[in-house]
């Protein structure tokens, strides 16, 4: 067995930034999380697992073993703004063109965000997708202040509590996964961020290589044989990998 060794170079690792975050509502009728918006002004995202406390149990005068609650998931989500379509997942309705009521029914939502992984030898080293599932926010401050000689912008911030849902192959429900772009296969990667962010069209007059996504039809495709010279569609160079081009965002069970 080798003798450990710290801090060798490239392996000095970390993870930053909060960036391409995406709101998906809960369809009603399909109970899928589609038609993804973009979040733009997403300033943070932080992850608040609670829960998995320890109860001792004890017997014949010793501890006798620890039983633990059910580990949640929740995070705080602050932003500059948010979408539109963010308005009935925090309480409110739209009654009047650009007439907003609130203190109504919340809505269930999911969303999605990037953050980069970077080492000491490559600061673009890759970087991590967080999906989240089944969140609910809580009724959050908005802080409105004389504008003065140090301007800032209103940061809203919400607290998101989840219901998480089964996945195939794990005993427990979850409702964050976590895919990190150094050890995930590539191709499965650009298939799963087709679905989060949706594709380009096809271009008749762009090269492709192997791997990459395009739109064609009103369905999405993965090129299997290079495209070194712009060509018409040619069916046999590609492979269809969903009949959904909108964003959404994939249950548990399909990112596996």
């Amino acid at each position: 067995m080798s003798k450990l060794v710290w801090d060798q170079v490239g392996e000095k690792t970390y993870e930053t930034g909060t960036k391409k975050g995406v709101l998906y509502l809960i369809d009603k009728t399909t109970k899928e999380y589609s038609k993804g918006v973009a979040w733009n002004g997403l300033t943070a995202v932080s992850e608040n697992p609670s829960g998995a406390e320890a109860t001792a149990l004890w017997a014949d005068d010793i501890k006798y073993l620890n039983l633990y609650s059910t580990e949640t998931f929740g995070a705080t989500v602050e932003a500059y703004t948010y979408p539109d379509e963010f308005a009935e997942c925090d309480g409110s309705a739209e009654i009047a063109p650009g007439v907003m009521a609130g203190q109504q029914s919340r809505k269930a939502f999911g969303m999605s965000y990037r953050t980069n992984v970077g080492s000491d030898a490559d600061a673009d080293l890759g970087y991590k997708l967080h999906l989240i599932y089944g969140a609910t926010a809580s009724p959050s401050e908005k802080a409105y202040t004389t504008v003065n000689d140090s301007p800032e912008a209103i940061t809203f911030s919400w607290e998101a509590t989840t219901t998480p849902i089964l996945i195939d192959g794990l005993i427990k429900p979850v409702a964050e996964l976590e895919i990190d772009s150094t050890v995930a296969t590539a191709s499965k990667l650009k298939v799963l961020e087709a679905a989060l962010y949706g594709a380009e069209e096809f271009s008749a007059t762009s090269t492709y290589a192997v791997g990459d996504i395009v739109e064609y039809s009103n369905k999405i495709y993965q090129c299997t044989t290079a495209i070194s010279t712009a060509a018409a569609w040619d069916a046999a160079k590609w492979n269809k990998v969903s009949d959904t081009v909108v964003p959404y965002l994939p249950l548990p069970s399909e990112v596996k």
